[in-house]
């Protein structure tokens, strides 16, 4: 009797172990496969985001949008930050059908030193204007001109706006103690050298971050 007792809770355990390994699975998210819709959570990459700009240009190039819908499909295409931003844009342009494909669709990897060479040269004007006395308005100028078409030249925009913006920050808010007013001149020579290397690395097609930054600007 005894035995059949311990048989029967050792299958008990057993069972409960096989259903909780199963719920674990169900939770666990899976990756999408080629043609499947990723979940709406997802975060987005670069790439991501370049193959919805590219259908955007497309539909304004065939007259499907006006020149204001276009705008706000392109702000909203490179600034989204997961597929759930981005899903909304596909559908209004295709709703149910199935998406084509685009002629100038970028690879889905992109080697070093593809970008256009204004691209580059837009993204290294963001770093280095800064330095010839335009430390917001500079890299703010090149975000909302050069990086409504190109990813690229916003990202590193985005980038250098938020390294001025704490630079700013920091040498209105650092005099008010004795040791910060001597930090600051130091703080400003750093931040030429490294709005230099960080336009230098522009030019190289490469993706500068710059050191305690604070990123308010998305």
């Amino acid at each position: 009797m005894a035995s059949k007792v311990r048989r029967t809770q050792y299958v008990r355990r057993q069972l409960d172990s096989l259903r909780r390994g199963m719920a674990i699975m169900a939770g666990v998210p899976k990756t999408p496969g080629p043609g499947q819709v990723p979940p709406a959570h997802l975060r987005v990459t670069h790439q991501d985001r370049e193959h919805v700009v590219e259908h955007v240009k497309t539909a304004y190039a065939e007259g499907r949008l006006d020149e204001l819908e276009f705008d706000d499909r392109l702000e909203r295409a490179m600034t989204a930050r997961t597929h759930g931003d981005l899903m909304p844009i596909m559908k209004e342009l295709y709703g149910t059908a199935p998406v084509p494909r685009v002629a100038s669709a970028p690879t889905p990897t992109r080697p070093q030193g593809t970008t256009e060479s204004n691209e580059r040269l837009g993204a290294a004007l963001a770093h280095m204007l800064p330095i010839v006395g335009f430390p917001i308005l500079g890299p703010l100028l090149l975000m909302l001109t050069g990086g409504k078409t190109s990813p690229y030249i916003r990202a590193q925009a985005v980038e250098a706006l938020n390294f001025q913006i704490t630079v700013v920050g920091a040498s209105i808010l650092l005099p008010l103690t004795i040791i910060g007013t001597l930090l600051v001149p130091v703080i400003w020579v750093v931040a030429v050298v490294l709005s230099v290397v960080a336009g230098v690395s522009a030019l190289s097609d490469g993706n500068y971050r710059y050191p305690m930054t604070i990123r308010l600007v998305k």
